[in-house]
């Protein structure tokens, strides 16, 4: 839990949040419980990335590489 908000997948190393979208996600209430979602973790310093089902079946390796391009490895040690 961040906040009020459960999240999907949380690297605090990043600071990123990972979530993935079903289609609720999509309709007017869950749009715009989203954005204050969204809102509130950018106010914290977290960047959100969100990936429909349709993305994780369909373009699962894709998924995988934007998500590595997106986390800051500086803080990570060999």
């Amino acid at each position: 839990m961040i906040g009020k908000y459960i999240v999907d997948f949380y690297i605090a190393s990043s600071k990123v949040v990972i979530e993935l979208d079903g289609s609720q996600h999509y309709e007017e209430m869950g749009i715009e419980s989203d954005t204050k979602r969204d809102e509130y973790l950018k106010g914290l310093g977290i960047k959100v990335l969100r990936y429909s089902n349709s993305d994780i079946n369909q373009r699962f390796e894709d998924v995988c590489q934007d998500i590595l391009n997106n986390l800051d490895t500086s803080s990570v040690t060999s």
